[in-house]
């Protein structure tokens, strides 16, 4: 893609990955919009990087997606890349899921439901401009599933698979569909602390912004570009290897 003079939509993009990736957009000179639902975490990114323009939404509900991109389009009229990053990561033992359902359904509205609710809402805006983009921040964990986050991992499983399906369907078209593919990084994801052991944010979004530069439609980093390689058996011996893992390190899981 293209790396300056677009107009982008980033949700969840107050901390984190989507902090980090609005910060370099800004150095290429794009105009960025981030979203997110927490108006204090927006306020503190906007003091870091004044020329941000921010909204607040929860993009796990219907009625706030479509009023963002009401908002979005009536304002930005020249938006022209969404990157559809947001996303709710839950440690869930399946053997005792002791929540209401809500609870659970939220990861799959926000990890699922938004990123495709929204760009199907952008399609028609973004086929007019004169070229566009679909960012979609998926997970290594789409390839080889965490066991300990079995929704997380489903939701990024579909995500991926949206985001190939939309390729194909928008490749005659100016929108280009590209998916990004973190492992573990150093971010508050799944709640502060449980990622210290993960990629350095800097360094992660510094990688993945080279391979956009590049071209690449499908950027992986580190660990999570070997698992685009990696054979059946590779994956299902790492899925199997991660969970002993995990569960020798929380045995009270």
């Amino acid at each position: 893609m293209k790396m300056s003079g677009n107009t982008l939509l980033i949700t969840g993009g107050a901390s984190g990955i989507g902090l980090a990736l609005a910060e370099r957009f800004l150095n290429e000179g794009n105009e960025v919009i981030i979203c997110g639902r927490r108006e204090s975490k927006l306020q503190e990114a906007k003091e870091r990087f004044p020329s941000l323009h921010t909204k607040v939404c929860d993009v796990s509900m219907e009625e706030s997606r479509v009023e963002l991109v009401k908002w979005v389009t009536e304002r930005f009229p020249k938006l022209n890349v969404i990157v559809n990053n947001a996303g709710i990561q839950q440690r869930v033992n399946l053997l005792h899921m002791h929540e209401e359902w809500q609870y659970y359904e939220k990861e799959l509205m926000s990890n699922v439901s938004a990123p495709i609710h929204l760009t199907s809402l952008l399609i028609p805006h973004f086929v007019q401009q004169e070229r566009a983009a679909v960012i979609n921040v998926t997970s290594g964990l789409s390839l080889t599933p965490g066991a300990w986050v079995p929704i997380y991992s489903a939701t990024k499983a579909a995500l991926r698979s949206f985001t190939i399906s939309l390729r194909h369907q928008l490749e005659e078209t100016n929108t280009e569909v590209i998916e990004i593919l973190p492992p573990a990084v150093n971010t508050d994801l799944g709640g502060p602390g449980l990622h210290t052991f993960g990629a350095p944010l800097d360094d992660f979004a510094d990688s993945i912004f080279e391979e956009l530069k590049k071209g690449k439609i499908e950027i992986g980093y580190g660990d999570s570009a070997k698992r685009l390689q990696a054979s059946k058996e590779e994956i299902e011996k790492a899925t199997a290897q991660a969970w002993n893992g995990f569960l020798k390190n929380n045995p009270e899981f």
